[in-house]
């Protein structure tokens, strides 16, 4: 089975972070890293997230994790390392992920809930995935009366249990 692990960078919502721990330990995730603000399962006084500990129903104690001070330090070194960095966001550059072939060691990186996988992030990135959206709130997106209120994409939690366990097939 091809290793996967998981970079989650400013993902504010500690239930998102829990959420994630469960599904990827179903999905066989070697790791996860976070960076920027993403709540952790532990803080550095060593106190357990109690909303994270909710969500996660235990995982957060079986897949090992680690706060990386650095994203690009860590991007570079698991580059170097041979592996690939697929960014998950919606881009001109994003392949759709049911089209996705990647062999060996892969990072995923999952961004904030409402901003995405920050620009420079992205350019580091060997390359770039979306899950196409096809809902009413979508097309109300895309039409000329449009606020900018919509959303157009899913909640960060479920795109990465879609996402993870599409590379399983």
């Amino acid at each position: 089975m091809r290793e996967i692990a998981i970079l989650l960078h400013n993902v504010r919502s500690a239930h998102n972070v829990g959420s994630i721990f469960r599904t990827a330990d179903a999905a066989g995730v070697s790791k996860i890293y976070m960076s920027g603000y993403t709540p952790r399962p532990m803080d550095r006084f060593g106190r357990v997230n109690k909303e994270i500990e909710k969500t996660a129903l235990g995982a957060e104690r079986f897949i090992p994790w680690e706060r990386s001070a650095s994203f690009s330090a860590l991007i570079s070194k698991l580059k170097r390392a041979g592996w690939k960095i697929a960014g998950v966001e919606q881009d001109a550059r994003s392949l759709d992920y049911r089209k996705l072939r990647l062999k060996g060691p892969t990072l995923f990186i999952f961004g904030n809930e409402v901003r995405g996988i920050q620009r420079s992030i992205r350019a580091k990135c060997d390359i770039l995935v979306e899950i196409p959206m096809h809902g009413a709130m979508v097309r109300q997106a895309h039409h000329p009366c449009h606020t900018g209120r919509g959303k157009e994409s899913l909640n960060v939690s479920v795109a990465a249990g879609i996402v993870l366990f599409s590379m399983r097939q």
